[in-house]
């Protein structure tokens, strides 16, 4: 009665941490009935090992309190911390062992050292390694296990396993080598024959455990596509893109539930199936649940303790946070430890090939796992920022290859993309408003190469000369993206030169050497400019007028989150004849506005057509560059139908001109006698 009603209290997860309980004996039922089955399960926990000591005393927790408990993992466990990359892998594997893990799946991750270490690290594990859709190209057979059942109080539970096929492109290429991955159509029917052997084997419940995610990115080979054209399968523990789904996040995909924790062991998940075979699923937060596994936690504080000792001596310092976020940051768009990564691979290569030899930089944003705060920098930050055991690496590419690699790499920008590059020693815009078409599949790729290449990725420069597309380069970069990684598969096939120069040795070698050991504000406290993203943003028309000098005029306006942009001829017109007159000249060539104070400005006939007309627009940061008496001016600025838009406060500031509203009018105003003030 007691074990029942302290069952009770665990199963209820908004009541898991208390394990007091009152005994009624008219709750006495039989053993069979009062015990659920219980799924604990985890996914990306990307080396986070000090989880696992809690996660071994949950699943004694639910033991002792009588549930059947199977523990289970969705893969990308032996990647992302010191702890774990240091021993490729085999700490994590022994660490699981001791949490009494029952089965797991591969993640990309488990592919980032050698194929023996990953051999290796399954033949060390005491949980099979499940992944039904990985097969010996030579063979045909599975490259580890596919299913597995357990005979439980609910019946025969079946568990397979599928592994993303993104793997071909996110590893080592020759880590993957000799490897088949199904995907697409080919993926459901691999898991569709999973879900059918187990239930001929006569399993009650069946288990998909999947790294596939529900990324964007990934389709599609996400989870919800996968096992929406599946049946029978119950339950599906996902991984890969680190998303939270359980409770009133929990998805449904093909009549099955979709959980997943998230990542780095801050949850793990529950879920619990009665004898009706209903589950309910919950997230039990690493930081509410404090109760660990002290032989666990024993072996975690030594292996943390013997790497620490190892990599946490400082070598440099740094003035400012180097940003290592994914979303907003190193996948999306430029950022400052983007731009030291860059130029440390460009310096390295240079060091080894020669100073005039090497042109360009180039690397993944999603090798960038982690940021650095400002203050001390060890070789324990750098290694876990860059935990791959890359090196520096050199290929020579022309310039339509370049501009290829590039348009492939930002295919899905704004959204996140791990092949994102950050850059060296060149420039250029990705405008997203242009929608990107696919060309023919890279060969053993999920990713197509690009259709229009050039259409998105526009400006490209180089050393400051534009890109020419003839020409050939030497691009240094990591031997993951240069063997055509990611959406790298323009490269596939290129001589590759290995500096053998890791990684993080090419940027504490750069730091010490050309800064100093010291990362400053001024070089690092923000992104250098060398990628432009342009994200339309929506440009609601607008009947607003503008008083100058007490003359009410009808300008062109769009309102821009909750800002009113104005034509720069409009205002040349309204402005002309006073002491603030300036001249407009466009370069269309160049994109160069130039503008000249205390010039007339000569009208075209298309200056103050009166208020804009119609449906929202779509506008985009413009890049045209701002010249006022020959000096350039940073200004905000939006391209709309071909036309530049300017907020008026920012021409007040630029021509010297008082900017006022009329709160009473709800009008904005100028005064020309007047200079700006903010």
């Amino acid at each position: 009665m007691k074990r029942k009603k302290l069952l009770s209290l665990l199963l209820t997860v908004t009541m898991l941490f208390s394990l007091v309980v009152s005994v009624h004996a008219e709750e006495e039922t039989t053993a069979a009935e009062e015990t659920p089955i219980v799924i604990l399960h985890s996914n990306d926990v990307h080396g986070a090992i000090d989880g696992y000591a809690k996660v071994a005393a949950l699943k004694k927790a639910y033991e002792e309190a009588g549930a059947y408990v199977l523990l289970l993992d969705a893969g990308d466990y032996i990647q992302g911390d010191p702890t774990v990359s240091t021993s490729q892998g085999k700490t994590a594997i022994e660490l699981m062992n001791m949490a009494g893990y029952d089965a797991a799946t591969t993640g990309n991750h488990e592919f980032d050292y050698k194929l023996e270490a990953l051999n290796a690290n399954v033949s060390a594990a005491e949980f099979p390694v499940l992944a039904a859709n990985i097969l010996v190209t030579e063979t045909g057979k599975p490259l580890f296990g596919d299913h597995v059942t357990f005979d439980t109080a609910i019946g025969k539970v079946g568990v397979f396993g599928v592994a993303t096929p993104e793997t071909m492109t996110k590893a080592h290429p020759d880590n993957v080598k000799g490897l088949t991955f199904y995907m697409g159509d080919e993926l459901v029917e691999c898991a569709q024959k999973q879900a059918d052997a187990l239930k001929a084997d006569g399993c009650d419940y069946i288990i998909a455990l999947s790294h596939l995610g529900v990324s964007d990115e990934s389709e599609p080979n996400r989870s919800t596509d996968i096992f929406a054209k599946v049946t029978g399968v119950d339950l599906i523990i996902d991984g890969h893109s680190h998303t939270e789904m359980s409770g009133a996040d929990a998805k449904t995909v093909g009549g099955a539930l979709a959980v997943s924790t998230g990542m780095y062991l801050e949850n793990v998940g529950v879920v619990i199936i009665d004898s009706e075979k209903k589950a309910s699923a919950q997230l039990v937060s690493a930081a509410e649940w404090t109760k660990v596994d002290e032989e666990v936690a024993a072996i975690v504080n030594a292996k943390d303790a013997e790497v620490k000792a190892e990599l946490g001596k400082a070598f440099a310092t740094t003035e400012v946070k180097l940003n290592g976020e994914r979303d907003p940051g190193n996948r999306t768009e430029e950022t400052n430890l983007g731009d030291f990564a860059a130029d440390a691979i460009l310096w390295g290569a240079r060091q080894a090939l020669g100073e005039d030899q090497v042109d360009v930089a180039l690397t993944n944003g999603g090798g960038i796992r982690a940021s650095i705060e400002a203050g001390d920098i060890t070789m324990d930050d750098m290694k876990t920022v860059f935990p791959f055991g890359n090196e520096v690496a050199t290929i020579e590419v022309t310039g339509a290859e370049l501009l290829e690699a590039l348009e492939a790499a930002t295919f899905s920008t704004p959204t996140a993309i791990g092949a994102f590059p950050q850059v060296a020693g060149m420039s250029f815009t990705i405008d997203t408003s242009v929608p990107y078409e696919n060309g023919p599949a890279y060969e053993s790729s999920t990713y197509f190469s690009p259709a229009n290449p050039g259409a998105r990725v526009k400006d490209v420069t180089i050393n400051g000369e534009a890109l020419d597309l003839k020409a050939t380069y030497t691009l240094a970069t990591n031997d993951f993206t240069a063997a055509g990684g990611d959406t790298y598969g323009v490269f596939v096939g290129k001589s590759i030169y290995m500096t053998g120069v890791a990684l993080e040795d090419a940027l504490v070698n750069y730091t010490r050497d050309v800064l100093g050991n010291v990362v400053t504000a001024e070089k690092y406290g923000k992104p250098a400019g060398r990628i432009t993203v342009i994200v339309p943003v929506d440009a609601a028309p607008t009947n607003d007028t503008l008083t100058a000098n007490e003359a009410v005029q009808n300008p062109t306006v769009y309102k821009i989150d909750d800002f009113n942009y104005f034509q720069l001829r409009d205002l040349a017109a309204i402005l002309n004849g006073t002491d603030k007159q300036f001249s407009v000249d466009y370069n269309e060539e160049t994109g160069a506005v130039n503008t000249a104070t205390g010039k007339s400005y000569e009208a075209t006939g298309e200056e103050l057509k009166g208020p804009a007309k119609g449906e929202d627009k779509s506008a985009a940061p413009s890049n045209d560059v701002i010249y006022v008496d020959g000096d350039a001016v940073e200004l905000e600025v939006y391209k709309i139908d071909g036309t530049n838009y300017f907020k008026l406060r920012d021409l007040g500031k630029t021509f010297d001109f008082y900017v006022g509203y009329d709160s009473e009018n709800d009008s904005m105003f100028i005064d020309t006698s007047k200079p700006y003030a903010e």
